[in-house]
């Protein structure tokens, strides 16, 4: 049957496109965990070093500690070792340059240090923004990607319905009426209404078949 056809493709395309809609949501949500992943690990790091080294020289000015400088100096290799972003070489250089002569209580080079380490953590958190909004357009265009396909679905869905209570079901319940009213005694009762060609075709061909039952010796036939 042609209608039966066309509903099984209606119906294979809903099912596609739910398929598709949860293959972007995987899509999705894989594109957004490299983003969010690169926050924490690439700049957080260097932020946390900024927090070191400005904690060190804070202290250091109060409190005279072999330790500190050994903190400050690990601080400054785990800034160095996690470069990242455009600017923070510069950064660094300076802070290597000058943190040792600010630490014994150079003034300007104490200056130069806090400026370029500031520096540091603006450059790394101005990234994290970055990456922030890029995770953010990559949720918002896979949800509305979702949203889209969510429509078509519903869309076709409706259509599907449609369909399927207009030449399926319809269809059905019209042969189903026409039978038990059969049944019950009425015998010039036939199916008609419908002005679908596979329709009109079996209930041309049931109320041949009621004619023949309930008029055996008859010409006359009702369709």
């Amino acid at each position: 049957m042609r209608n039966l056809h066309s509903f099984k493709i209606g119906a294979w395309l809903i099912i596609s496109l739910n398929v598709l809609m949860a293959f972007g949501a995987i899509w999705m949500f894989m594109r957004m965990s490299p983003a969010i992943e690169q926050i924490i690990e690439r700049n957080e790091v260097s932020l946390e070093a900024c927090e070191d080294m400005l904690g060190a020289i804070a202290v250091y000015d109060g409190v005279r500690s072999d330790s500190l400088p050994a903190i400050f100096a690990a601080a400054l290799k785990r800034a160095e070792n996690n470069i990242t972003e455009k600017g923070e070489t510069s950064a660094i250089e300076v802070i290597s340059k000058t943190y040792e002569s600010a630490l014994a209580g150079d003034a300007e080079d104490k200056a130069k240090t806090i400026n370029a380490i500031r520096l540091l953590g603006q450059i790394n958190r101005h990234a994290m923004t970055k990456a922030d909004m890029r995770a953010k357009q990559i949720g918002n265009a896979g949800a509305w990607g979702i949203v889209f396909m969510a429509t078509i679905v519903f869309i076709s869905s409706m259509m599907s319905v449609r369909f399927f209570n207009r030449h399926i079901a319809g269809t059905l319940e019209e042969i189903n009426a026409v039978l038990r009213i059969n049944k019950h005694g009425d015998k010039f009762r036939r199916c008609a209404g419908s002005t679908s060609k596979d329709s009109l075709f079996i209930y041309n061909e049931i109320n041949s078949l009621l004619d023949r039952a309930n008029f055996p010796n008859k010409n006359d036939t009702f369709k």
